[in-house]
């Protein structure tokens, strides 16, 4: 299922970057990303991180729930924990799952995330400029910086923020940190 999941990923990608009428340089150049890179991303012979796939999704002005909610079918109402996609990012070891995925009308989404102790994940800027974030911290605990700021999160805390700039997530452990992120696109 994995490997269909980033087959049509791949796909979705290479479709993107067409429908723009962009190069693998041109897009190697928006994004700061090696055109070979790119170019393995879209042939699938990569997995993609999540550093990788926000780089991308800024490009293209998507949320990367909603990348990936592309490549999946269209979402029921009710969404089963069985039929939650579940990502994984190779490089920094944590798991993404989309408990509500984005769907056509609804401007918010819920995730889950879990990042192992010793997890340490930035972002340049956000995917869509001004997008609403809210992280409630279901366990352990996490440091995320946001806008130069950074913020220590314990379990049952909540921040909240529009994001314009970079942002960083870093769970130092011993316990992995595991938190809910709500969407708001603006």
């Amino acid at each position: 299922m994995r490997d269909a999941m980033e087959s049509r990923l791949a796909g979705r990608l290479t479709e993107l970057r067409v429908e723009r009428g962009w190069s693998l340089d041109e897009l190697a150049g928006r994004t700061g990303v090696s055109r070979s890179t790119l170019s393995r991303l879209e042939r699938a012979e990569i997995s993609p991180t999540a550093t990788l796939l926000n780089k991308l999704c800024a490009a293209y002005e998507r949320t990367m729930s909603r990348l990936l909610a592309e490549v999946e079918t269209e979402p029921p109402q009710l969404v089963r924990a069985g039929a939650q996609s579940v990502w994984r990012d190779p490089g920094a070891g944590f798991t993404r799952r989309s408990v509500s995925p984005p769907h056509a009308g609804l401007r918010g989404e819920l995730v889950e995330v879990e990042l192992p102790a010793g997890a340490d994940v930035a972002y340049e800027g956000p995917p869509v400029p001004g997008v609403e974030q809210h992280i409630w911290l279901l366990a352990g605990a996490v440091e995320i910086t946001v806008h130069g700021v950074e913020h220590r999160l314990v379990a049952g805390d909540c921040l909240r923020f529009r994001l314009w700039g970079g942002s960083r997530f870093r769970c130092e452990g011993p316990e992995p940190a595991r938190y809910a992120l709500v969407v708001v696109l603006p």
